[in-house]
C-alpha cells in the first residue's frame, strides 16, 4: 500500500486499516482526504489478503466533515459530491467485505455520512453524531437522507436533519444507529476482537448479505425470495460452506479463507 498524505493505511491479520488524519482540523475532509480515501478503498478492495477494512479518524474526531476553508471556494456543491463524496459512498457500500466504521469522536456532516454507508459501527461511549448541514443553510448529502430513514424512520430522521442536534452515542445505540459502544478506555481493544471475527469469518458469505440487504429494500417479497434462492445457490459452492459443513461433521470449528 503506498503512502497518503492525509490518511495512513495500514494492512495486516485479513484487517485494512484506514484512519483519517488531519487530526488539527478534527479530520475534516478537504479536497487531497477525499481523493486518498477514494484511492485507499478501490487498493483495499482488490486486496484479497484483506477481508474487512475500517475506518477510523486519528485524534479527537473521526471526522468533522466538510472542511469548510475548502466549502467557502467551491464553484459547484453538485460537482464536488458527485467527484469527491459519491464515489466515496459507492465503495463503501460496494465493497465485497465487510467495512468498519470506529467513530472514536465526533462525526459530524460528510462525516455522519460516511460511518452511516458502513455496514457495522462501534462508537465510544463519549462520541457524538451530528447531521450538521443545517447549521450551516445546507441539507444533508453523501447518502444520508438515503441512510438514516432506513434506520430510524421519516419522523426521527427529519428531527435530526432538520435541528442538527448532537446524538449521544447511547441514543445513536437505541435508535438502532450503531450496533455497539464501548467505554473510551476499551474501545481498541473491543473493536479489536470485533475486527478479528469480521476478518477471520466467510468473507464471500459477507459481501453477499450486503447485497442481498441492499436489494430487499426495493424489491418485493417475490422478487427477494427467488434472490435469495438465486444466492444461496452461489453461496452454497464457495469453499467456505464446503469447510464448514465439514467442520459440523466432524464436530470442530470451521477455518475459513474467505473464498
Amino acid at each position: 500500500m503506498r503512502d497518503f498524505e492525509t490518511i495512513s493505511v495500514e494492512i495486516g491479520e485479513g484487517i485494512g486499516r484506514l484512519t483519517m488524519n488531519r487530526p488539527d482540523s478534527l479530520n475534516a475532509l478537504n479536497d487531497k482526504m477525499t481523493t486518498d480515501i477514494q484511492i485507499a478503498l478501490k487498493e483495499l478492495s482488490a486486496d484479497r489478503s484483506v477481508r474487512c477494512v475500517s475506518i477510523t479518524g486519528s485524534g479527537r474526531a473521526f471526522s468533522s466533515g466538510q472542511d469548510l476553508k475548502e466549502a467557502s471556494q467551491l464553484k459547484s456543491f453538485a460537482d464536488s459530491l458527485r467527484k469527491r463524496y459519491n464515489p466515496i459512498i459507492k465503495l463503501v457500500t460496494g465493497m465485497e467485505k465487510p467495512v468498519i466504521a470506529l467513530v472514536n469522536g465526533v462525526a459530524a456532516g460528510a462525516g455522519m455520512s460516511l460511518a452511516l454507508s458502513c455496514d457495522y459501527r462501534i462508537m465510544t461511549s463519549s462520541s457524538k453524531l451530528i447531521q450538521a448541514f443545517v447549521r450551516i443553510g445546507l441539507v444533508p448529502d453523501s447518502g444520508s437522507t438515503f441512510f438514516l430513514p432506513r434506520f430510524v424512520g421519516y419522523a426521527k430522521a427529519f428531527e435530526l436533519a432538520a435541528l442538527g442536534e448532537e446524538i449521544s452515542s447511547e441514543e445513536a445505540l437505541r435508535l438502532g444507529i450503531v450496533n455497539r459502544v464501548f467505554p473510551d478506555n476499551k474501545f481498541v481493544a473491543e473493536s479489536e476482537k470485533i475486527l478479528a471475527r469480521f476478518a477471520s469469518g466467510p468473507t464471500k458469505a459477507y459481501s453477499t448479505i450486503k447485497k442481498m440487504l441492499r436489494h430487499s429494500a426495493v424489491y418485493s417479497l417475490e422478487q427477494t425470495l427467488e434472490y435469495e434462492a438465486y444466492m444461496q445457490e452461489i453461496s452454497g459452492r464457495t469453499e467456505d460452506a464446503k469447510e464448514a459443513t465439514q467442520a459440523f461433521i466432524e464436530k470442530r470449528p470451521p477455518v475459513f479463507r474467505g473464498n
